[in-house]
């Protein structure tokens, strides 16, 4: 392009030569016309070369860094204290800066389902809560209930953003009633853990105890072994022989 705007250049300062010298009007007409004609020209060549210029600093700068929005890797809550009032179960999950990030952030969902899950002979309700933070701190965090102790509503369910820490309001379906444990799971656990027997009673009360206990969940077979025994013993102990 720089080439064809020097010819023009060169064309223009012919025509203007020529048009100094000539004196027919009819011949400097035509050399007027012919020198806006060219002048033209020339400036279309120099505004399309500069509008290509700008396009191609345009198109040199770099592009915006835009730092990518990461939430890391997922961090299980394990830890959760909880206590009740009348209406409400509330669970508190203690996150540092949870109150900072945006509210859409934090996403809690209660379930009331039916399941297969079957104890003591019945088809229970699960009742459930799952809790999401995402991006805090570049990590984002989860923590999931299953198997709530009793009924909730889920309607009435709701959750509470404080300083640096979640709230986790589960609404009773039964108001008034106490829960000895948060979940299922943790009531069967714990009554696991109970001693069968008293050490500190009388050792006879003890092992009529462990006796019950192995009776309950004994068989057919062993509860007709042990109602045997019984049998026989007292009997012995009818004819004055105490001999087990």
């Amino acid at each position: 392009m720089a080439s064809t705007v020097e010819e023009l250049q060169k064309d223009l300062e012919e025509v203007k030569v020529l048009l100094e010298k000539a004196t027919r009007k009819r011949v400097r007409d035509a050399l007027t016309a012919e020198k806006s004609k060219i002048e033209t020209e020339i400036k279309n060549k120099m505004q399309q070369k500069s509008q290509r210029k700008a396009e191609l600093l345009e198109n040199e700068k770099p592009a915006a860094v835009v730092a990518p929005i990461t939430t890391g890797y997922t961090v299980k809550i394990s830890n959760y204290g909880w206590d009740q009032s009348d209406k409400f179960v509330k669970i508190y999950i203690t996150l540092t800066g949870v109150h900072q990030v945006p509210a859409e952030n934090v996403q809690v969902h209660f379930t009331e389902r039916l399941s297969l899950i079957i104890w003591d002979g019945q088809v229970h309700i699960l009742k459930s809560f799952d809790l999401l933070v995402k991006n805090l701190n570049g990590k984002s965090y989860s923590m999931i209930v299953n198997n709530l102790l009793k009924p909730i509503s889920v309607e009435g369910s709701s959750k509470k953003i404080k300083t640096d820490t979640v709230l986790i309001l589960c609404r009773k379906k039964a108001e008034n009633t106490r829960w000895d444990y948060l979940t299922q799971v943790e009531k069967e656990c714990k009554e696991k853990e109970k001693p069968s027997y008293d050490t500190e009673t009388d050792p006879s009360e003890g092992l009529m105890n462990v006796l019950k206990k192995i009776y309950e969940d004994g068989d057919d077979d062993m509860k007709r072994t042990i109602n045997k025994a019984w049998v026989e013993s007292r009997e012995k102990q009818a004819k004055g022989d105490t001999e087990f």
